[in-house]
């Protein structure tokens, strides 16, 4: 491992999505009116902790369209770092389409974003050296191609090497997934590759075949994770490292639910931020409840991720 100081806190990779956000609620085949913003699990991550003053990289492709122009816009309004964005002219970006909800429930949402330019991502489209401290990974993006596995696997290999730990939240896409069975052995086998799982409990229940909190962390400990973060929903998260630590730590209260996609993106990005940083998981664990309760509490996937000010903390 060399001595000099990584050039990112935090690496991720993806696909990044344009996002077509209805602005009244009404079925999708009913909504006029959209507001255009970004989406994208690791790319909310990303604004997440760039947000935080974190120094974040993201590694992906779009298209030479106005939707990859779009994107390439938000990367450098939130200050993610590019070095490791490819343009493909002869490929397209992604995008999806999702309602408003009245009452805070799931909204519907539609995706258009088979045989996207990031759906194309491999191993060649991977940074020579590991720049990062941190490497952030969930699993949607192993099952956008038969290339992407194989470069996710690379990459935790890459960042090993290089002395980085490694976060991944399970995030299951099960429509991505030619079945299931292919699905839990390809995340339980990254999750036992890792240092931090961030699943939840229903995620447990499909991955781990329970939805006790204890048992879905001694699972993923037993495999080979060093920490693992449950999230609970408005309970809040149990945490539990192999060193014996462990604990519940509550929930945060909301008083209106307004979308509830991106909050286990803002968990993770408080979890992740925290132990950057240095804190003990419990904190991190804190801070992603208080992260998550925000986000549900916007439209956007990512417009309730806070900077350090509108979370309470002190500058870097």
């Amino acid at each position: 491992m060399t001595n000099l100081q990584p050039a990112f806190d935090v690496l991720t990779v993806g696909e990044p999505m344009a996002l077509f956000m209805a602005t009244e609620p009404a079925p999708l085949h009913e909504v006029r009116q959209f507001a255009r913003v970004a989406a994208g699990a690791e790319l909310n991550v990303a604004i997440g902790l760039s947000r935080l003053g974190l120094r974040t990289a993201y590694v992906t492709r779009v298209g030479a369209d106005s939707f990859g122009q779009f994107l390439q816009a938000e990367f450098a309004k939130e200050g993610i770092a590019t070095d490791f964005v490819s343009v493909v002219p002869e490929q397209r970006t992604g995008f999806m389409l999702k309602t408003r909800s009245a009452d805070g429930s799931d909204p519907q949402i539609e995706y258009f974003r088979a045989g996207s330019a990031a759906s194309h991502l491999s191993v060649a489209d991977l940074p020579t050296a590991f720049l990062a401290r941190h490497l952030h990974l969930t699993g949607i993006t192993p099952a956008l191609s038969p290339s992407t596995k194989p470069m996710v696997l690379a990459l935790i290999e890459r960042a090993r090497a290089a002395g980085a730990s490694i976060s991944f939240d399970p995030n299951l896409r099960p429509r991505l997934w030619a079945s299931q069975a292919e699905m839990v052995s390809t995340l339980n086998q990254i999750a036992s590759l890792v240092d931090l799982v961030l699943p939840g409990i229903g995620e447990g229940e499909i991955l781990v075949g329970s939805t006790d909190a204890k048992q879905i962390a001694d699972f993923y400990l037993q495999a080979g994770a060093k920490q693992v973060v449950v999230k609970l929903g408005p309970q809040g998260a149990y945490y539990q490292e192999a060193a014996g630590n462990s604990g519940t730590v509550p929930g945060v209260p909301v008083s209106q639910v307004v979308d509830t996609v991106g909050a286990g993106d803002g968990f993770a990005t408080g979890v992740i931020s925290a132990l950057v940083e240095g804190l003990p998981l419990e904190q991190a664990a804190a801070r992603g409840n208080a992260i998550g309760a925000r986000v549900v509490q916007f439209p956007g996937d990512s417009d309730g991720l806070p900077t350090r000010t509108e979370l309470g903390l002190a500058a870097l």
